[in-house]
């Protein structure tokens, strides 16, 4: 990987009392994908030692830099060494469309037409998308200007009929950093024909860093009343329940091995932690905390806030040490936890969820956060 890279200074800010650098944005070349063409490498930087870098190939987050409390700086996304143990790792990471998350019973209505999707044949189950989904395609960079941070926006246009879905779906996502240490991704999507849209990253988190080990011990609190349990296939039935009296109610901080282990026909059934909680608040407008995440043993801290209704919590359950990392350790369940914050799966098929309908003349909007801190400098709560 060239680091000769072409910044993008956006001037200087103050910052508790004293100047700060402002962050920088810069691209350069990453790869050269099977098809001849050149995937590249974005990279955000702060004057505080965070360092993002995105590929271009899925808007996938290659690595995030965060200093523990000492200052000592890990990457704290699960990943592989370079381009070509990325090229092997589509979905990690990545941003996932058209439809992220599952949707049953095939396909779905829409305005009377009914849309076959490439489902499991032996489930009628559609995951992510289908294949390929936007986690393996090559999205088009360029480095904004934005206020205070830096930023680059990742451009794809879905032709009209992919994997089954009607429309020509344009997509935009800005992923930007601040001094505030905290990333920020700022979803737009329109269509040329009435559509369904839900869309994520599917970012891998391990606060601690891989060479910590399993998330067991980190300590989580999501702002969630409800959730919606599932069939045998992971689909929501479509019932909207309260999280209290189970190992889903995370509303007040705890350990995660609490809940991973807990004998709930639900979390055996996903081997852990593999649901849709439906947040506490007004979505669609101003990003408001969904999960708190800390590890006790680096003091680093992550705050997801986002305009979405629900996050989809994933605690890696499906990882059995066949796939290796960039440090050359195998990944293994429960090494990492993902936060996917979107609309309900299967809101398609549930008219009492919220709708994912996108139309002509619509615009999709959506924004995450993933705020940044230590045990040292807590979130407010």
């Amino acid at each position: 990987m060239r680091m000769g890279f072409s910044l993008l200074l956006l001037g200087t800010l103050c910052w508790s009392g004293h100047a700060l650098a402002a962050p920088t944005a810069g691209k350069a070349p990453f790869g050269t994908a099977k098809d001849g063409a050149q995937v590249d490498l974005v990279t955000l930087r702060n004057d505080h030692g965070m360092v993002v870098q995105i590929s271009s190939r899925g808007g996938t987050i290659t690595r995030i830099d965060v200093p523990d409390r000492e200052g000592k700086p890990g990457n704290v996304v699960l990943g592989a060494a370079d381009f070509a143990g990325w090229e092997r790792l589509a979905g990690f990471n990545s941003i996932t469309g058209r439809y992220a998350n599952r949707i049953g019973g095939g396909g779905f209505t829409l305005d009377g037409i009914f849309y076959k999707l490439p489902a499991n044949p032996r489930t009628g189950v559609i995951l992510h998308g289908g294949f390929p989904g936007f986690a393996s395609k090559l999205f088009r960079t360029e480095i904004v200007s934005r206020p205070d941070r830096a930023a680059a926006r990742f451009t794809l246009v879905s032709p009209d009929g992919e994997n089954g879905f009607p429309g020509e779906l344009t997509l935009h996502v800005t992923y930007s950093l601040g001094n505030d240490d905290t990333l920020r991704l700022d979803y737009e999507a329109t269509t040329t024909r009435p559509t369904v849209v839900n869309l994520t990253n599917h970012a891998y988190f391990t606060l601690g860093t891989h060479a910590s080990g399993p998330v067991y011990d980190q300590i989580m609190q999501v702002f969630a009343s409800r959730w919606t349990p599932t069939d045998d296939n992971q689909v929501p039935t479509g019932e909207i329940a309260p999280v209290d009296g189970t190992p889903f109610d995370f509303r007040k901080p705890t350990r995660l091995r609490e809940r991973i282990y807990s004998n709930h026909p639900q979390m055996l059934l996903a081997k852990g932690i593999d649901h849709n909680f439906v947040l506490d608040g007004e979505s669609g407008k101003v990003p408001r905390v969904a999960v708190r995440l800390t590890d006790p043993g680096s003091g680093r801290q992550l705050e997801v806030r986002t305009t979405e209704p629900a996050v989809q919590i994933y605690s890696s359950n499906n990882m059995f040490g066949s796939i290796i990392d960039g440090d050359g350790r195998a990944m293994r369940q429960s090494d990492a936890i993902a936060f996917e914050t979107e609309h309900f799966p299967d809101s398609p098929n549930k008219a009492n969820f919220p709708s994912t309908v996108l139309r002509p003349g619509e615009t999709f909007r959506s924004t995450t956060e993933f705020a940044f801190s230590t045990d040292r400098t807590p979130f407010p709560q």
